[in-house]
């Protein structure tokens, strides 16, 4: 058995020799593992609700960018920023979470979030150019950015190291349904009503989801009046952050002084900001320390390159299907939904098993699965079958529910109490991070691609998208294996991802986060 550096806080009855078994908890009905008491199962819901919103809005406009580049006469390098900055917004805003959450109270935070994400949601619906839909996007991801942190926070506070795995699951079905409901509801608005409704659809639900949080969240206590922001810090991390994906995104955009100059000075501020995390005597945005413990670090790594190839996908698929297959944006999202079908059906059983035998032996095998689903779309054509690209879609999403929530809630199971909201920023970090990464990545490679393969016809993936059916049909094929070649990337990110997943803790965990290990 090994055991983290948290200081054990054992209730009710003792633990046996070499601490609980892992059947243990099973014992009595009456355990924290029979069940969710009925506050609980209310967090869950109004977490859920108002974190499906953020979730949803990080893929929803996916399915509506061939449409955003003909009504605005924008290219695909300028249109994918209205994912990629809401993502990049998203990432830079979680970092004020752990200081807002312990300056001010998680549900006083919350609702906060909430209303600005409310606004930036209706201001993004009444654009009037691309330039102000990723504006009016990025103010979106501010208020999204502590949306999904905060709840973790409230959630893991509420359940306790036992229940993580099961609590997390319920989160994730925002984190894993959202991505592929979101192209769905997203192709349903833009073929029937207009792109606009994408944004203001949020507006009731957000409305609801705020009635619901200010009268069942717990007014959790203010830890520290005096608790004082790190302001170097957020200096330092947010640019550093911004600056280095906004490099990487334009490569293949411009000359090497417009990747290489901003990418390298975001890497700087990166590297600035650990070391300042390490020496400051002002409790740092991330407590870079954390990484320190093994399991932490491993889930810290796997969400990370799991992210990317996540929303890279997420970023590729609908394109395919509307550009090179001549679907209608409902269409394409409806044929993303095999994925959400996967998910949901494991989603729970990863949960549980993730409790009972821990993510070392669940992750890696979910892993492996999505490996080889998504090699299925490194083979793309011009008439690929739908029967075979669902079905590997249904083995992704099945992937996708046995990897994310129980690799994140493995970064918490060992930790403190009092280390949860900080963790619950930086895990967060990460995998938003990693999310606008890889759909920067994709779309690069994506139009470096086309370049390569297709001919005659200008304007790459905008110009296709306007295009007439019948000069499309010709340049199909071509087409097609752009996007085959860039899912080698989504393939290889994937593959990555299984390195850090081995090193995850084999065994359940105890009440006072210990873990207890089964050879």
């Amino acid at each position: 058995m090994t055991t983290s550096d948290t200081t054990p806080d054992i209730s009710g009855p003792e633990a046996g020799p070499g601490g609980t078994s892992a059947e243990a908890p099973d014992t009595s009905t009456k355990g924290v593992l029979a069940g969710f008491d009925p506050q609980l199962k209310r967090l869950a819901v109004v977490v859920v609700l108002g974190s499906i919103m953020s979730i949803l809005d990080t893929t929803i406009v996916n399915v509506a960018i061939p449409t955003l580049a003909k009504d605005f006469r924008a290219p695909l390098s300028q249109v994918q920023w209205v994912s990629t900055g809401y993502l990049l917004a998203l990432a830079v805003t979680i970092p004020l979470t752990g200081w807002a959450v312990e300056r001010f109270g998680a549900k006083r935070m919350w609702i906060a979030s909430l209303v600005l994400f409310l606004l930036g949601s209706a201001l993004s619906g009444a654009s009037w150019s691309i330039q102000s839909l990723i504006v009016f996007r990025i103010l979106q991801g501010v208020g999204g950015g502590m949306i999904m942190p905060i709840g973790q926070t409230i959630l893991a506070t509420e359940a306790g190291p036992q229940r993580m795995g099961r609590v997390m699951s319920l989160l994730g079905v925002p984190m894993l349904l959202g991505p592929v409901l979101g192209p769905v509801l997203g192709g349903l608005i833009v073929d029937s009503v207009s792109w606009r409704w994408i944004f203001y659809v949020n507006i009731p639900i957000g409305i609801v989801a705020i009635a619901l949080a200010v009268k069942y969240l717990p007014g959790h206590q203010k830890t520290d009046r005096a608790y004082k922001l790190d302001l170097l810090g957020l200096g330092l991390l947010s640019p550093g952050l911004g600056l280095f994906v906004y490099g990487l995104s334009q490569a293949g955009q411009g000359s090497t002084s417009s990747v290489f100059v901003p990418a390298a000075i975001g890497a700087v501020l990166i590297a600035a900001f650990v070391w300042h995390a390490l020496h400051t005597k002002v409790t740092p945005l991330i407590e870079v320390l954390l990484f320190r413990d093994r399991q932490f670090a491993a889930a810290s790594a796997t969400t990370f390159f799991f992210g990317a190839a996540l929303f890279g996908g997420m970023f590729l698929l609908p394109l395919y299907y509307q550009v090179v297959r001549g679907q209608t944006a409902l269409t394409a999202g409806l044929l993303m939904a095999p994925q959400g079908i996967g998910a949901a059906m494991v989603m729970p059983l990863a949960g549980k098993l993730t409790d009972r035998y821990g993510a070392g032996r669940i992750v890696p095998g979910g892993l492996v699965v999505v490996t080889l689903a998504t090699l299925v779309y490194t083979q793309l054509g011009a008439h690929t079958s739908f029967a075979v690209l669902g079905g590997s879609l249904f083995l992704r999403g099945v992937g996708f529910g046995f990897v994310m929530m129980p690799a994140i809630s493995a970064a918490y199971q060992t930790l403190a109490a009092p280390q949860v909201p900080r963790a619950s920023t930086a895990i967060n970090i990460v995998q938003r991070v990693g999310g606008s990464i890889g759909t920067a990545l994709v779309a690069v490679v994506l139009e470096h691609q086309i370049s390569v393969q297709v001919h005659g016809l200008s304007g790459g993936l905008t110009g296709a998208a306007t295009a007439p059916p019948s000069v499309v049909a010709k340049v199909a094929q071509p087409f097609a294996s752009a996007f085959g070649h860039t899912f080698w990337w989504v393939v290889g990110m994937t593959t990555v991802a299984l390195i850090p997943a081995l090193l995850l803790v084999r065994g359940p965990v105890r009440a006072d986060g210990a873990a207890v290990l089964i050879d």
